[in-house]
């Protein structure tokens, strides 16, 4: 069994709940915690996946872990985790699920592009008011929400995505004031591109991408320290290069880069609904 190192559980209490957590960033969260001595709810859709990692981590870290599968875009989702964690001491909440789409936005399916909003936005603000309420009673906890390097502007070719990202900046930045007094951190993460199933689907060019595995471990590096961190080197070189421009020229230059990695055009016609790209916990 690996070495742990608990000072994380022991600032913010001894269960965390992950989000998104059967692949990618939520699954690299659920790892290091883990490893950190937690024990974890791991929250996501696809029900056999969740249970093949907590059988893993069980065996690998000896750590409790609980499974809630569920579709957090659901309208009532949030409410049911709520209730099926009431006796919990929940310190940690991940807040990783999320998806976005990639192409022009006249070519996206609207049912798509809606249920990403309620993905991305909506059930972050519930998970927030819920479990933030529960922390600031124990007078402790910390929440770590996903905002994106494409989240400080619009980005053409990922117009609906950038724009949650946006609100989850924003948002994060205005309860972590709130919160902080209460003894509640919040972290928004904002990461560049992330070599994930996202990039697979949309078949990007994903060379420099930050892993899984260094998002996660920034995040908590920087949790309590920090309001926002960038994790990867690419996140943070085009992070200031971006913020020397005025926001029109960060428009267009993000739009350049998306179609660099997409390999689409802001004015191409491949039939609607064809662009799409998905990744969701």
């Amino acid at each position: 069994m690996t070495k742990r190192d608990n000072s994380l559980q022991r600032r913010f209490g001894p269960t965390a709940l992950v989000t998104g957590a059967s692949d990618g960033i939520g699954r690299a969260f659920a790892l290091q915690l883990a490893e950190q001595g937690f024990n974890l709810i791991l929250v996501a859709r696809r029900r056999t996946a969740l249970r093949e990692l907590a059988r893993d981590l069980g065996v690998r870290f000896g750590t409790e872990v609980a499974v809630i599968p569920i579709d957090l875009s659901a309208p009532d989702a949030v409410a049911t985790v709520l209730e099926e964690t009431k006796g919990a001491q929940i310190g940690l909440v991940i807040a990783a699920a999320g998806f976005g789409s990639v192409g022009p936005f006249l070519h996206q399916d609207m049912a798509s592009e809606i249920n990403m909003v309620d993905l991305n936005c909506r059930s972050v603000v519930e998970l927030s008011h819920g479990f933030g309420q529960r922390m600031a009673q124990q007078g402790r906890g910390g929440i770590v929400l996903f905002g994106s390097l494409v989240g400080f502007n619009g980005a053409p070719l990922s117009a609906t995505y950038a724009a949650t990202k946006g609100f989850v900046q924003s948002f994060a930045e205005g309860i972590a004031a709130e919160m902080r007094p209460l003894g509640v951190q919040v972290l928004s993460v904002a990461p560049g591109p992330v070599g994930t199933g996202f990039a697979v689907r949309a078949g990007m060019q994903m060379g420099r991408a930050a892993t899984p595995d260094t998002v996660a471990r920034s995040a908590l590096a920087a949790l309590g320290r920090r309001g926002t961190v960038r994790p990867g080197a690419l996140a943070k070189v085009l992070g200031w290069s971006l913020a020397m421009l005025p926001r029109w020229g960060r428009v267009r230059v993000m739009g350049v880069i998306m179609k660099g990695m997409s390999g689409k055009d802001t004015a191409g016609t491949p039939a609607p609904g064809k662009d799409t790209a998905v990744s969701r916990g």
